[in-house]
């Protein structure tokens, strides 16, 4: 089933973007949430006039999240955690305390584009990605230190 995403959907894919999903998930979830709308010609001609229309607005957004990215780039974080003796974390790191760490810093990331690849169990050096526009990602290198 092909469908045009009307938002955002993680691991999915970006507004406006048509893509082929199971067709379960698209009944189930997509369509009832409001998230998608199914393929069709007169659906594709409102897409384009859209996409049109908006061809200004998007590249205001994609400049946008250039510049930030260009800010980001330099930042490295330090984010402390209680740890046992042998320097294992109680819990996890996750994006909403890097978020919260870039916020401290000045800059506003949302927690829903940042994502770590493995699971910050320990002490030491990680790197997450946040992909701030669909063409635009940075990698923030952060250390995970013991309180």
């Amino acid at each position: 089933m092909q469908v045009i995403l009307k938002e955002d959907v993680v691991n999915l894919g970006f507004k406006d973007d048509i893509v082929t999903v199971k067709d379960g998930y698209g009944r189930n979830y997509l369509l009832p949430q409001g998230k998608a709308v199914i393929v069709t010609e007169s659906a594709k001609k409102v897409l384009a006039e859209n996409l049109k229309q908006r061809a200004h607005k998007l590249a205001k957004i994609k400049e946008d999240a250039e510049a930030l990215a260009a800010k980001l780039e330099g930042v490295s974080l330090t984010i402390g955690a209680k740890t046992s003796s042998t320097g294992t974390i109680f819990g996890s790191v996750t994006n909403i305390q890097i978020s919260e760490a870039l916020e401290k810093l000045g800059h506003q990331v949302d927690r829903k584009v940042i994502s770590i690849k493995e699971a910050v169990k320990e002490v030491g050096q990680y790197k997450a990605i946040a992909r701030l526009h669909k063409e635009v990602t940075v990698e923030i290198p952060f250390e995970v230190v013991s309180e």
